[in-house]
């Protein structure tokens, strides 16, 4: 059998490619990728069906089988949403609230991670130690000690109680910077060493630059958590003007009642609380996943 015989039979019997790719490559790709697929479904249908009742008539929202697609598109829910609750300023205060205290815990964590990072002084160790430790105290333990000193400061029913212990920084965001600084070399400190930066301009000028995945991701988690805290305000606020979205959303749900048009409402506004929170994460994702894929690779 000739050359070209052989490799017209070895085509023929070869198994077919479909776009370029063998049978047995698409069928463990579609096994791959339909369970993920279908857990982006299961994960993204909640907030569709949000948006969906948000925008359906009181008398539609109940019915079954359920209408997925509202037809007529029915705007009236925002409009009494907005009639019912200032949410306008429910969200003012939230984003005042979530953007200060982001701001403040990037900036604490970060300068004590460098510290614990890169400047070495006695009871370093010790230090980062006991650090590590209080992530092991569960959160109740610590309300009522927090209530009498911001009652002693008299920031009750003011953002204040909110906002200014996230510049104090937290256990968990300084262990997180501070594996992340771990890895940068330390032939960088050096260099900038030997060319007259001190411990602050190494800081400013080099690791708050490499470090950006890890400060976008300890900013997308504080940001998420100051922004869906609903026992902090509920503690520390009483007077309406003051209140956030999830508190505010809770107040709302009592003021609409029950029934199939209180549904839409309170739908209306859980969209809107969580739109912030979503437009975040999109502009923030690359940060995030490299924050989270790069730390922890030098100890």
């Amino acid at each position: 059998m000739s050359n070209i015989e052989s490799a017209k039979t070895a085509r023929r019997l070869a198994p077919r490619r479909v776009f370029g790719y063998s049978p047995r490559r698409i069928v463990g790709q579609a096994m791959i990728h339909i369970p993920l697929l279908v857990c982006a479904v299961l994960m993204i249908f909640p907030l569709l069906w949000m948006l969906s009742t948000s925008l359906k008539h009181p008398g539609k929202q109940l019915i079954f089988p359920p209408q997925l697609i509202p037809e007529p598109v029915y705007w009236d829910n925002y409009v009494e949403l907005f009639n019912r609750a200032p949410m306008g300023l429910y969200l003012l205060n939230s984003t005042k609230i979530a953007v200060l205290s982001t701001l403040g815990i990037c900036l604490s964590s970060s300068l004590a991670a460098f510290a614990f990072a890169r400047m070495r002084f006695r009871g370093s160790q010790v230090l980062f130690g006991i650090l590590l430790a209080t992530m092991m105290l569960p959160g109740a333990v610590k309300i009522i000690p927090m209530f009498i000193i911001m009652r002693s400061l008299g920031w009750i029913d003011s953002h204040a109680a909110l906002i200014v212990p996230s510049f104090f920084g937290s256990a968990f965001t300084v262990f997180l910077l501070r594996q992340f600084f771990a890895t940068i070399p330390q032939d960088v400190v050096d260099s900038a060493t030997i060319d007259g930066a001190g411990f602050f301009r190494i800081y400013w000028a080099i690791f708050l630059p490499l470090g950006m995945p890890a400060l976008a991701t300890v900013a997308i988690l504080n940001f998420l958590g100051s922004w869906n805290d609903l026992f902090g305000p509920l503690i520390y606020l009483n007077s309406l003007d003051k209140m956030t979205v999830p508190i505010g959303l809770s107040f709302l749900r009592g003021r609409a009642g029950s029934g199939a048009g209180a549904t839409g409402i309170v739908m209306a506004g859980s969209l809107l609380g969580v739109i912030p929170m979503l437009i975040l994460y999109a502009m923030g994702q690359k940060y995030f996943i490299q924050g989270l894929a790069r730390t922890g690779l030098k100890g």
